[in-house]
């Protein structure tokens, strides 16, 4: 008879990671960006990763709340990001909680640096928990050539890595928390 106790369940699998795609302007620049950085997620180890795209509204909702993580894709408008992405995460609540939220932005001279200052203050007021390296593309159309990949891929696949690694350890150490206490904030 196996007299031990056996060790709380927890989800091994994969991380299960959104990627929000926050731009919904016509022409816009947002899917050469998603395309690029969902190449670089799915060579991650670990991660299973769906896109959720704001210009075509869907069931977004299903995949946030079986979401670990979460990656938001934004530009920058106006010193902020996109009105549709706001309303995005304001139409939920729970599915962001205790769950960490990493950025790539793109855009001029900022390269999306101050949507993703904004999203921080956001995301941080929903009991999300923004990862602290983030990528951005400066003058994102002079960094990529005509089929979408970047010129220098060098600088920006690391920037992707470290910002991945963050993400996954962030990731599975608050899924691991849910499952042991879920989150009540």
């Amino acid at each position: 008879m196996d007299t031990t106790t056996p060790a709380p369940a927890t989800s091994t699998g994969p991380l299960k990671v959104a990627a929000i795609l926050g731009s919904n302007r016509e022409g816009r620049f947002g899917p050469v960006i998603a395309d690029w950085f969902l190449d670089r997620a799915a060579g991650h180890p670990g991660i299973d990763i769906e896109l959720i795209d704001v210009a075509r509204p869907g069931s977004a909702s299903a995949l946030l709340a079986r979401a670990d993580a979460f990656v938001v894709v934004t530009p920058e408008y106006n010193h902020s990001f996109p009105a549709p992405l706001k309303h995005l995460i304001d139409a939920h609540f729970t599915e962001w909680q205790a769950k960490p939220v990493a950025f790539v932005s793109y855009g001029g001279v900022s390269g999306g640096l101050r949507a993703v200052e904004h999203l921080r203050l956001v995301f941080s007021e929903l009991h999300a928990v923004p990862v602290r390296d983030t990528v951005s593309f400066h003058h994102a159309g002079a960094l990529f050539d005509d089929r979408g990949r970047p010129k220098d891929p060098a600088p920006c696949d690391a920037a992707a890595k470290t910002m991945l690694d963050q993400l996954v350890w962030w990731g599975r150490s608050l899924r691991e928390a849910r499952e042991r206490h879920p989150y009540g904030g």
